[in-house]
């Protein structure tokens, strides 16, 4: 039992300092030495996450300098798709985190105009926004027979007796 739970406070320990640097990267952030002096994580640890998000795809590294040779991080199109996932977290941590107390540490605002924003979900096809109260969750297209068992199985149990 100790060990899942040390196993699982590593495994949130990396998602975290992981979306960290993701969030960073959305700020400009670029380079090995800006990442390490904003989020003030050890080089070792920040290079492990590094090469990890760029095996995943989420980051491309590319050289800007020859002697010595140093290298820039740059999100990918599947990396930028985790904004929607990196504004979420802001979110609720401006409304429950221990800063919301004194006010959004940041705002996002218009490229344009610089007029504040308030992200919410939209669905494309209607305009609507997307809820927890007005969407439930089922097995797609490409759901396993273990993952349609499973949401059969929550439907079952929704159903009034």
């Amino acid at each position: 039992m100790i060990r899942g739970l040390l196993v699982a406070a590593l495994v949130l320990a990396n998602v975290a300092s992981a979306l960290l640097i993701v969030r960073d990267a959305f700020y400009g952030v670029r380079r090995f030495d800006d990442f390490q002096e904003n989020l003030g994580i050890a080089r070792n640890v920040l290079t492990a996450r590094l090469k990890k998000l760029v095996e995943a795809g989420v980051f491309r590294k590319t050289a800007y300098r020859q002697r010595p040779l140093r290298h820039e991080y740059r999100l990918t199109d599947k990396g930028a798709a985790l904004f929607t996932v990196i504004v979420g977290l802001k979110q609720w941590g401006d409304r429950y985190g221990a800063a919301a107390r004194g006010g959004r540490p940041m705002d996002l605002v218009d490229r344009g105009d610089g007029r504040p924003l308030d992200p919410v979900l939209i669905d494309t096809d209607t305009g609507r926004r997307i809820e927890l109260t007005n969407v439930r969750a089922v097995a797609g297209p490409g759901a396993d027979q273990n993952t349609r068992s499973f949401f059969e199985r929550l439907a079952v149990n929704k159903t009034p007796r």
